[in-house]
């Protein structure tokens, strides 16, 4: 029996997740060492992500508390920070001040865990975060034998990670994007000829814009109306869902949404913030402006903002007296996890350790390339991002014929 002191940290963008997923490992942490697993325990948490780790700043979680860590389930957000870094980047990590020049950031990421004598690091994020993080367990591998194991667990709210089936947050945010609808569709009363584009965040894929739909659909299914009033289910309902799979031919879908502006007065679009970003990219290029890109070499999509790209061309298109754009993207991905959420990371947590226990590194979910989708370490070599949203699957072709889209 050994002694395990396990490191953890949060990177890259919010999910519904962080906090639970935290107060899920420390939880099977703690219950390992009370049924004796372990020796001895000590956790260690990072700040701000890779930064922290970089940076040498992080501090230990008392025993004490672990009996009331779950008091993070019912937090959004990361309690211990989150930041956007490639370790690999080597010149924007200079740039930045994490590491001086001339030196590796696997190097002293790598350097810094031996110093802190981590067995386990945890590494809680989206795609950026575990392929980064399968690049410090490949040089830790090669170049230090291998002393740490690297456990990721799979955040984000796109959903876009192969071969996970699920990833952490994703349905919450998609849930929370619906209940943030259902207060702003209500502004289609506030005017007549009212266009409201509800932007959902996805860059390479759609599966958050079509699940908040769907599960706002299902919502309004649940509502009552009068049939005295104008508002009612057709005007509340999605006329539209954009996703970055599918192409828009804007003129027809202006001429078939302007038909539904005539009856009901009102047109409500779905969009995902990575659709369309191409023809805006293009369109900045041939004319000269330059294009903001972050350290992973991401489109910055707050800065071209298709929403308004998208809301210029189709206002005018349907006859719309006022436009609203709004963005559910920062109050869907900064909840709490849902019950949903918690239970899939509370298994893949509880796996986590066995797996972390026996030395085996990989990130955790559900393996859907192998049958029955079991949750395991996934291996590093196999986890990559832009997996894309299945846009023929026959629900959400399904709600596209239900809305007249096809």
């Amino acid at each position: 029996m050994s002694s395990i002191n396990v490191g953890m940290m949060t990177s890259g963008g919010l999910a519904p997740c962080l906090s639970s997923s935290i107060a899920h490992l420390v939880s099977y942490w703690a219950e390992a060492k009370r049924a004796g697993k372990i020796a001895d325990l000590t956790i260690r948490m990072y700040i701000d992500g890779y930064k922290g780790l970089l940076q040498g700043e992080s501090f230990l979680v008392p025993e004490n508390l672990w009996d009331d860590i779950g008091a993070l389930h019912e937090l959004g957000g990361s309690p211990i920070g989150n930041s956007r870094v490639k370790l690999t980047n080597v010149d924007d990590c200079v740039r930045r001040g994490f590491v001086p020049e001339g030196m590796s950031p696997l190097e002293v990421a790598s350097q810094q865990l031996l110093k802190d004598n981590i067995n386990v690091i945890h590494t809680i994020g989206g795609d950026d975060t575990n392929t980064q993080a399968a690049q410090l367990s490949k040089y830790l591998l090669e170049q230090h034998n291998g002393k740490v194991v690297v456990v990721g667990m799979p955040k984000t709210v796109d959903n876009d990670v192969y071969p996970i089936k699920q990833t952490f947050g994703a349905y919450t945010a998609a849930c929370q994007g619906a209940h943030f609808f259902d207060n702003v569709v209500s502004e289609s009363t506030a005017n007549p000829r009212m266009l409201i584009i509800h932007e959902c965040m996805g860059r390479e894929s759609g599966y958050l814009t079509a699940e908040t739909a769907k599960v706002y659909r299902e919502n309004l299914e649940k509502k009552k109306f009068l049939s005295l009033f104008s508002t009612n289910k057709a005007s509340r309902d999605i006329h539209a869902v954009w996703v970055p799979e599918l192409p828009v031919d804007i003129l027809a879908e202006g001429k078939r949404l302007r038909e539904i502006m005539d009856k009901y007065g009102n047109v409500n679009v779905f969009i995902s913030e990575g659709s369309g970003v191409e023809d805006i990219v293009r369109e900045m290029e041939a004319t000269g402006q330059e294009v903001p890109r972050d350290a992973f070499g991401h489109v910055k999509l707050d800065k071209v903002n298709p929403g308004v790209y998208f809301s210029r061309r189709l206002a005018q298109l349907v006859g719309a007296e006022k436009t609203l754009v709004q963005k559910s993207g920062y109050f869907a991905r900064a909840a709490p996890s849902n019950d949903f959420d918690r239970d899939l990371i509370g298994k893949c947590a509880k796996a986590g350790v066995e797996a972390a226990i026996n030395g085996v590194s990989g990130c955790m979910g559900e393996d859907e390339e192998k049958a029955g989708c079991p949750v395991r370490p996934i291996e590093f070599s196999r986890i990559k991002g832009g997996k894309p949203f299945n846009a023929n699957s026959e629900w959400f072709q399904g709600m596209l014929k239900d809305i007249g889209q096809i």
